[in-house]
């Protein structure tokens, strides 16, 4: 069976055309290009400033949690995925610079026969406790509340998501439009432990669980949790891999804890990047759905993208392309693969930033460079081959 069709199957896709297709007739802000749409002030009504604001969410993580929590009575993995939906938040806004002060808004959807107060409390306490620690980076984001409602007609366990907002000076923007031939790719990487985290990091993010999940971890799930999957999928889609969640790996982390790793946030490396260096940043990429080829989508112009020279892939997407005998091709365009966040800038520039990922402890090096080209292409030369995204 074909890596696609298996996606599809699932009722996920590593690209989302149907979602791109239905807001192509919306307006694109007052930068198409840029990696978030981008609004004029509304509220203050001032044409130096404009408006963010993005939603996103943990997505299906939460289900692993659900798994993970029920065999082994840890709740502290609901604590991730509180941090998981505000990262996806917060380091998208990243790319476009913006780095605070922040508001926050989260939304919660629970079958509330499944899903106790326990946990919707460690949701909402591990929210604070995230903001709480961040704001010890520079990082400053106001929790406004939100809404939590028992909806299981709905959602057969928990969906966990949050919005996120702030105001900020136009001329403080990264739009991508700066993106030219020559610029080199600084990639950070996704895994390892960062100064600002309590333990060591799969590099996981919050792309690619479905896929994650089910290649990995046993059928008995479905059985036990029948919760955990949607009743219409085909069994041979389900479950198909040989691992327990609480079976050993590599790493310190057992499989369920692997997959469940925090998403990383970058935004104390990236408010200290643009604190030095925001005029030679020409664009910030946040490497979610669409892994490694999604700067395609915001090149300001026909370019090429090329990354020949990627950081080390983490154990968590060994095993799970190993386990699904995914193509490789495809794995990088669903996985970060172990890099999340890329920077285009010029060389100089781009050995700073390398130096300032490693003091908080996160590997970096450039990876990468733009050229000249008659179409828009990422191109991924790696040791499993060469691969072309247009």
């Amino acid at each position: 069976m074909s890596d696609n069709n298996r996606y599809n199957l699932r009722g996920v896709s590593a690209q989302k055309e149907e979602v791109h297709q239905a807001v192509a007739k919306l307006d694109k802000g007052l930068y198409p290009n840029a990696f978030c749409k981008i609004y004029p002030d509304y509220w203050g009504n001032d044409e130096a400033y404009c408006n963010l604001m993005h939603a996103d969410g943990a997505g299906t993580k939460s289900i692993l949690a659900y798994l993970y929590w029920k065999e082994t009575g840890d709740i502290s993995v609901w604590d991730g995925i509180a941090i998981d939906a505000i990262v996806m938040n917060i380091d998208d806004l990243l790319c476009v610079g913006a780095t605070g002060p922040f508001t926050y808004s989260s939304t919660i959807g629970r079958n509330k026969n499944l899903i106790p107060g326990e946990v919707i409390s460690r949701i909402i306490n591990g929210t604070q406790s995230y903001f709480d620690k961040l704001k010890g980076y520079g990082i400053d984001v106001h929790f406004l509340g939100g809404e939590t409602a028992d909806v299981g007609d709905v959602v057969r366990t928990v969906i966990v998501d949050g919005t996120m907002a702030c105001r900020m000076k136009r001329e403080k923007l990264v739009t991508t439009e700066k993106m030219e031939a020559g610029d080199v790719i600084v990639s950070l990487a996704s895994y390892g432990q960062a100064t600002y985290e309590d333990e060591y990091n799969s590099g996981m993010g919050s792309n690619g669980l479905t896929s994650a999940r089910h290649e990995l971890l046993r059928k008995e799930y479905a059985k036990k949790y029948p919760e955990s999957v949607d009743p219409n999928l085909p069994d041979e889609v389900v479950y198909n891999g040989g691992y327990a969640v609480t079976d050993p790996t590599e790493t310190p982390l057992d499989i369920g804890k692997l997959i469940l790793s925090p998403t990383r946030t970058y935004a104390p490396v990236v408010l200290k990047v643009l604190q030095q260096y925001f005029d030679s940043i020409h664009g910030i990429i946040h490497c979610s759905g669409g892994g490694q080829s999604k700067v395609l989508h915001y090149l300001p112009k026909p370019l090429r993208v090329v990354k020949d020279n990627l950081l080390p892939i983490p154990p968590l997407f060994n095993l799970i392309q190993q386990s699904a005998g995914t193509d490789w091709k495809e794995m990088y365009q669903v996985f970060n693969m172990g890099q999340r966040l890329e920077i285009y800038t010029d060389k100089d520039t781009a050995q700073s930033i390398v130096g300032i990922a490693r003091e908080f402890n996160i590997e970096a090096q450039i990876s990468g460079y733009v050229a000249e080209a008659e179409k828009k292409e990422v191109i991924v030369v790696s040791e499993h081959g060469k691969f072309s995204y247009t």
